[in-house]
């Protein structure tokens, strides 16, 4: 999505809004594991039986909801910055 402009590449807004939203992706994703691994080690500490059906609902829930969260949040910043909130209700007036 980048065009020519005076011999130089350039982006576009909408292409430019992605990168930042991989950077916090891959923020959320190393930050999921980490929460996920203090809470099974909570768990441990905490004495409960340690069964694999308990690891994986722990460690899924946890990262599932962090990524989740990171993603729609980074979505919101996508939207802003790409321009496609500016243009909502620019043409209420008319009706």
């Amino acid at each position: 999505m980048s065009s020519e402009l005076n011999g130089r590449a350039t982006e576009s807004p909408s292409a430019s809004a992605w990168a930042p939203l991989r950077r916090l992706l891959w923020l959320c994703a190393g930050l999921s594991l980490l929460a996920a691994g203090a809470a099974i080690a909570w768990l441990k500490a905490s004495g409960a039986p340690m069964r694999w059906e308990l690891l994986l609902a722990v460690s899924g829930g946890v990262a599932g909801t962090l990524l989740l969260t990171g993603a729609l949040m980074g979505l919101v910043f996508v939207s802003n910055r790409s321009g496609h909130d500016a243009s909502v209700g620019r043409n209420d007036s008319e009706q």
